[in-house]
């Protein structure tokens, strides 16, 4: 049945057919079962005709995706750009505000411009891996030396909230991959566990299985989790569990989407869930080195 416009279209000019000399063509979309198909239908000269049909779904998503998150961007640069604006406003059409209170709103001011330094960066990160995956350097990554210098980079912060880290990876754990991007990946989720699992937790690094292929990593906190339906939904970009606490803390919505696509650009799948003793844990593979 969905292929009846092109039956009609094919019966209409095969009976007139003596009137033209040109070929004629006709293009339908179809969706279905969750999948989008271009219908193409040529009618030659000789009243013989050609019909292909090619599934788009993919190339519809990517369409859908990029759309969505151009929308994203705008709402989310908005946000800041319309605080600052708002803010420097008050300060030059009011001469006679105290200083203290045009340093508290200078210094908003730079709070939201970090924010939007942050949201950008993030943007360009997930750009080049969307775009340019295959032409990211690859290098060897030593991940025990590199988890390690982030613990030692967030060290204020875990005191601050009395976070406690076990890191229980071996010694020169290495895969051929990016630096920077297996960065992202142990850095945004140590960033999310310190911003959004609690005070007074633990977080667990472990590489729990090895094959010759894949290394694979889990990390756990002992935090206050998150509710089942936001697990499937925590790698789009933009989501939030907590929309308002997460803008307060600084947090760009794209932290995650960056974990998900960096595991999947060095050949590894990533997924997360609530463990039975509270807390949130994230299990994702990466590829060895070749």
């Amino acid at each position: 049945s969905e292929l009846k416009e092109i039956i009609h279209f094919i019966n209409k000019n095969q009976q007139q057919r003596s009137r033209g000399k040109d070929e004629k063509r006709m293009s339908i979309t179809i969706n279905k079962n969750g999948r989008t198909f271009i219908v193409e239908c040529i009618i030659f000269q000789d009243a013989s005709f050609e019909i292909s049909i090619n599934d788009v779904t993919q190339e519809e998503e990517q369409v859908n995706l990029k759309r969505q998150l151009t929308q994203n961007v705008a709402h989310e640069l908005k946000t800041p750009v319309s605080s600052i604006q708002g803010y420097l406003e008050t300060i030059v059409n009011n001469e006679n505000i105290p200083r203290e209170k045009i340093n508290v709103f200078l210094e908003r001011c730079y709070a939201q411009s970090n924010r939007l330094s942050r949201l950008l960066r993030d943007i360009s990160v997930l750009t080049r891996m969307d775009e340019a995956a295959n032409m990211i350097d690859m290098e060897r990554v030593d991940i025990s030396v590199l988890v390690g210098n982030i613990i030692n980079e967030v060290s204020l912060e875990l005191d601050e909230k009395h976070i406690t880290i076990v890191n229980s990876l071996r010694k020169s754990i290495q895969v051929k991959g990016n630096y920077s991007l297996i960065y992202s990946i142990f850095r945004n989720l140590m960033d999310n566990a310190i911003a959004y699992a609690g005070t007074n937790i633990q977080i667990n690094i472990n590489c729990f299985r090895e094959d010759e292929s894949f290394y694979y990593f889990s990390f756990a906190d002992t935090g206050v989790g998150v509710s089942p339906e936001h697990l499937n939904r925590l790698f789009e970009r933009f989501y939030r569990v907590d929309k308002g606490r997460s803008r307060k803390l600084g947090g760009t919505g794209l932290g995650l989407a960056i974990v998900k696509n960096a595991v999947i650009i060095h050949g590894g799948i990533i997924s997360a869930k609530n463990n039975q003793g509270g807390g949130l844990e994230f299990v994702f593979t990466l590829a060895k080195e070749k």
